[in-house]
């Protein structure tokens, strides 16, 4: 019985008691729920389509929008691992940028009379800052179309949009809809929909895509977490995660479901395997875990070996683990490995819901060696499920003006 599976067969009382009735399931969920996301999908494939072409994908190139993908912490960071693949599928001008920065900034980012594509992504459509944006792009920019990738039916963002032509809610199921902290189910399943909607031209295609994840992401549960429980028992007090291209969004949410779950006891840092040398090595320490999203793409990962190959020589840390999509020899540059097994190679494009189940497990298993509970961690109340405490003065205006 693996580490997730002990903590699964827990009564449902001592669940309670140690904050461990929702993480645990909802991490072990996740390949389960990815076909029924999809399937749900597909039965609006004709609706989601024909609201894609009206604003503006799949057309003239010449005439298609600048898409930006916005959300909050890991919300953002499910626009992050999206953007190269939605790049390249819909050859257009994607880009992620947070809600709490077009809060700050709305003019820098919106040109007015150019078209647009917002993907707002909002586990629970309440977060204060994505909201008001969404509000105010709604009431003042009618060159911005919006399509709301939520998991609650009764958030704010779903119910601003209904009934306005510009607008499309793609509503997941409630049971991705999270009651702990951290995202976890609602962190893939919305990169899954994203995925789908790259794909609303390929169905075809990104069904073999779906089936090599599901099946991917069953044969790592276990495994990822036998390895997650074992280093959490070590005396670790930091991590480092690095991945490239959409794997750098993989490390980047590790690096937030570790910190988070911890109530920040366990510091952590991310960067591009390439950015790391520029500073950022320094926080490396023999206390520190070194985890790397290996590259399926052979001229990439030439660039990453060479830096857990760096970091080996120069006696950086104590343990470097190499986290890819196929199995692979390691020993010259990494002490461990973690893949699927049976290892099918996956294009990074598709892989953050597979990889990012190890950071998310590191964070649980950390969090109980903490003493914390998973469900509940931040025992001061420092950070909520919801974002709480924002004062809304209004969406920023900068003006060039001195």
């Amino acid at each position: 019985m693996s580490k997730l599976s002990e903590l699964l067969q827990l009564s449902d009382q001592e669940k309670t008691t140690r904050g461990l009735l929702n993480t645990p399931r909802e991490i072990a969920q996740q390949p389960d729920t990815w076909g029924p996301t999809v399937a749900r999908l597909q039965k609006s494939h004709s609706e989601i389509k024909d609201f894609l072409r009206s604003a503006g994908i799949g057309g003239d190139a010449r005439k298609a929008p600048t898409v930006i993908l916005v959300g909050a912490g890991s919300s953002d960071y499910i626009g992050r691992a999206l953007v190269p693949l939605l790049r390249r599928m819909w050859k257009c001008d994607v880009i992620a940028v947070p809600s709490t920065d077009l809060m700050t900034d709305f003019p820098d980012y919106v040109i007015p009379g150019r078209p647009y594509l917002w993907i707002s992504f909002s586990r629970s459509g309440q977060s204060p800052e994505g909201v008001t944006v969404l509000r105010k792009a709604l009431a003042d920019a009618p060159n911005i179309h919006h399509l709301v990738v939520t998991c609650n039916l009764d958030g704010e963002m779903i119910r601003d949009i209904r009934g306005n032509p510009r607008a499309f809610g793609v509503l997941l199921d409630e049971s991705v809809n999270d009651r702990g902290l951290a995202m976890t189910s609602s962190f893939t399943n919305m990169v899954i929909a994203g995925q789908y909607l790259a794909h609303v031209d390929s169905g075809d295609e990104y069904a073999n895509v779906l089936g090599g994840l599901i099946q991917a992401g069953k044969s790592f549960l276990d495994v990822a977490a036998d390895r997650a429980a074992a280093l959490a028992a070590e005396s670790y007090d930091s991590a480092c995660f690095v991945g490239s291209g959409p794997l750098k969004a993989v490390a980047t949410e590790s690096a937030l479901k570790l910190l988070e779950l911890t109530a920040g006891r366990i510091r952590t840092v991310t960067e591009s395997a390439l950015g790391l040398r520029h500073g950022p090595m320094t926080v490396l320490d023999k206390e520190t875990l070194f985890v790397s999203f290996l590259s399926n793409d052979e001229c990439k990962r030439k660039y990453e070996t060479d830096l857990l190959k760096e970091i080996g020589s120069k006696g950086l840390v104590r343990t470097r683990v190499a986290v890819g999509g196929s199995g692979m020899d390691v020993s010259s540059f990494a002490e461990e490995f973690l893949g699927p097994k049976p290892a099918k190679p996956v294009a990074d494009y598709y892989r953050a819901p597979v990889d990012i189940i190890f950071g998310q497990l590191l964070g649980l298993f950390f969090s109980l060696r903490c003493g914390l509970m998973p469900d509940t961690p931040s025992p001061t109340g420092a950070i909520n499920r919801v974002v709480q405490g924002v004062r809304i003065y209004d969406v920023c205006s900068p003006s060039l003006k001195l």
